[in-house]
């Protein structure tokens, strides 16, 4: 047997140097991974000009607000009919009250807007998505088109803003018209609806910065659909509509200041001081707001009425237009009693 020295054997290359290098070249990998999958996720925003040319048409109108708003409204129906100014939910537009405007347009004037961070508005220059904001945008359009007094309505978080501007501005309230309404707190016993998948998103502080740059056409019609009992209601053009405006300049951040404010749940208290004429109207299959806030809302406004739509989600007037505008008119047919409001000179600059 040959006898075997240690000097006959190469000494093996060190491994640590090696290891380390996997050890840094593994995290970089994953590194470059995400970013490229968060570039080819990322959705931008869409571009100002084309989004008003196609939502708006060439005859859009806005209003210039004492706070840098530029508001988009519209004014139709009966321009010497009772006026209604109608205020829709979160991350909606004044697209959701068309139905309606066809519907009752020939006895009532029917002023629609969007809320300030939504639709064509956009974001405001101060920031303010509060509900004070809020009713600053429905004074702004009031007072640009000479209206003291109007029927007001809204739906969802339209419905807080208009509850809470009867609180405040009461004289000028002649009828309420909350429509699948937030603001009332659950009742004993009662456990809240699952979140829809756009709010859940924005409950997590990563989910909120990522709600600004990634938007995938997807999570919106998941978020509508999870919104309505009939889907035969979202079709391609409203997911694009909903998509397309929700990235429109600033609404994205828009929604996620919203989603970190105080939505002040002590003020449902007071909703008792309402002495407006008020219909209540809810979608008996709401998934967001549980339809049992049409009680809450009925037990603290006096005199107040109320109306289930049975088969219905959180949109009634897309859902179910025809029952939805049937309720309104006879509402106002019989509670109705404030003289037409008085109209008087456009006032303030409007902008295109």
């Amino acid at each position: 047997m040959a006898n075997i020295d240690d000097d006959d054997f190469e000494p093996l290359p060190p491994r640590r140097p090696l290891f380390r290098r996997k050890r840094v070249l593994i995290p970089l990998g994953l590194i470059a991974a995400i970013l490229a999958a968060f570039l080819l996720l990322r959705t931008s925003d869409t571009d100002r000009d084309e989004m008003i040319a196609k939502y708006g048409g060439p005859n859009a109108t806005f209003v210039a607000g004492p706070a840098g708003q530029r508001v988009h409204y519209r004014d139709q129906g009966k321009r010497d009919g009772p006026a209604i100014i109608l205020i829709h939910g979160a991350n909606s537009s004044l697209h959701t009250w068309e139905p309606l405007v066809q519907r009752l347009g020939g006895t009532y004037r029917i002023v629609t807007l969007d809320l300030p961070g939504h639709g064509l508005t956009g974001a405001t220059p101060d920031t303010d998505y509060s509900a004070a904001g809020m009713m600053a945008a429905v004074d702004v359009v009031a007072a640009k088109l000479g209206l003291d007094h109007f029927v007001l309505g809204g739906n969802s978080m339209g419905g807080w803003v208009s509850w809470r501007y009867a609180l405040a501005r009461p004289d000028r309230v002649d009828a309420l018209l909350l429509l699948d309404a937030a603001g009332m707190p659950l009742r004993k016993g009662e456990k809240a609806p699952p979140s829809n998948i756009g709010f859940r998103v924005l409950e997590y502080p990563f989910g909120r910065w990522l709600a600004t740059q990634i938007t995938p056409r997807s999570l919106v019609e998941e978020s509508l659909r999870g919104s309505v009992a009939k889907q035969g209601i979202v079709d391609d053009a409203m997911i694009d509509r909903y998509w397309e405006l929700l990235r429109f300049p600033g609404n994205r951040e828009a929604t996620v200041l919203r989603a970190r404010m105080d939505r002040e749940p002590a003020m449902a208290a007071r909703v008792g001081e309402i002495k407006t004429p008020t219909l209540i109207l809810f979608g008996q299959k709401d998934r967001l707001i549980n339809a049992s806030a049409a009680q809450t809302f009925h037990e603290r406004i006096a005199g107040s009425e109320v109306v289930l739509l049975d088969k219905i989600g959180h949109l009634p007037m897309e859902e179910a237009p025809d029952a939805t505008a049937a309720a309104i008119a006879d509402f106002l047919k019989r509670r109705l009693v404030a003289p037409s409001p008085k109209y008087l000179a456009p006032t303030g600059p409007e902008t295109r």
